[in-house]
């Protein structure tokens, strides 16, 4: 199976644990709501975990497309963009997920892209709450 069908099987059954082999050493997860990157297998796995866990609700993918597209790096890379629907906070959720996978076949870059703008606004709130829960983020002061 490909690395992109695994990674939809995991996300539709909210498996943090079959994720982890399916990612580079040092991903990076571009998030609509924070302007750098989540970097690193554990933290990237960790959003993830929130996500499914404290997020979305109802999720699910309701289309795919796939190419090459330019990095954040700036190279060249196998790039497929996951449409889908999900319920965040009572607001329904369009949204892309763009990933990219490096030359192993592993996902190097991931980044989500979502409208509108009060599923963004939702969608923001409900992952910073999650991430301070759990101690993935400092809380505010």
């Amino acid at each position: 199976m490909h690395t992109i069908e695994r990674f939809r099987d995991a996300v539709e059954r909210r498996d943090t644990a079959a994720l982890e082999p399916l990612f580079a050493a040092e991903p990076r997860f571009f998030s609509p709501v924070k302007f750098r990157p989540f970097e690193g297998r554990d933290l990237v796995l960790g959003v993830f975990d929130v996500l499914f866990r404290r997020v979305f609700e109802e999720f699910r993918y309701a289309g795919s497309l796939e190419g090459t597209a330019e990095t954040a790096a700036g190279a060249d890379a196998d790039s497929h963009v996951l449409i889908f629907r999900a319920t965040v906070g009572g607001k329904d959720v369009h949204g892309i997920d763009l990933v990219q996978l490096d030359a192993d076949g592993l996902i190097s870059e991931f980044t989500v892209m979502v409208r509108p703008l009060s599923a963004v606004n939702a969608l923001s709130e409900a992952v910073f709450a999650g991430l301070v829960a759990e101690g993935l983020v400092p809380a505010p002061q």
